[in-house]
C-alpha cells in the first residue's frame, strides 16, 4: 500500500511549500490526546518516568471514579 497523502505532504514540506512547524501543530491538533501518546510511546518520546506519573494519574481517577459510583 502506497502511502499517497502521506507521501504528497512529506514532499510539500521538503519543496517549501509548508511550514514543519505548521504542519506539526496541525497534526497534534487533529490527534486525540490518546493519539498523541500512543505516537509519543511509539516513537520513545516520553521519559519513563513521565509514563509512571501517567499511569499513576489514571489509576487515581480510576480509583475516584470508583468511589463515587459506589455512593
Amino acid at each position: 500500500m502506497t502511502r499517497q497523502y502521506t507521501n504528497q505532504l512529506l514532499e510539500m514540506i521538503e519543496n517549501g511549500l509548508l511550514d514543519k512547524d505548521t504542519v506539526i501543530n496541525a497534526c497534534v491538533n487533529y490527534m486525540s490526546e490518546n493519539d498523541v501518546r500512543d505516537m509519543m510511546e511509539s516513537n520513545e518520546f516520553l521519559e519513563e518516568e513521565e509514563d509512571e506519573e501517567e499511569e499513576e494519574e489514571e489509576e487515581e481517577d480510576d480509583s475516584v471514579f470508583n468511589m463515587i459510583h459506589r455512593c
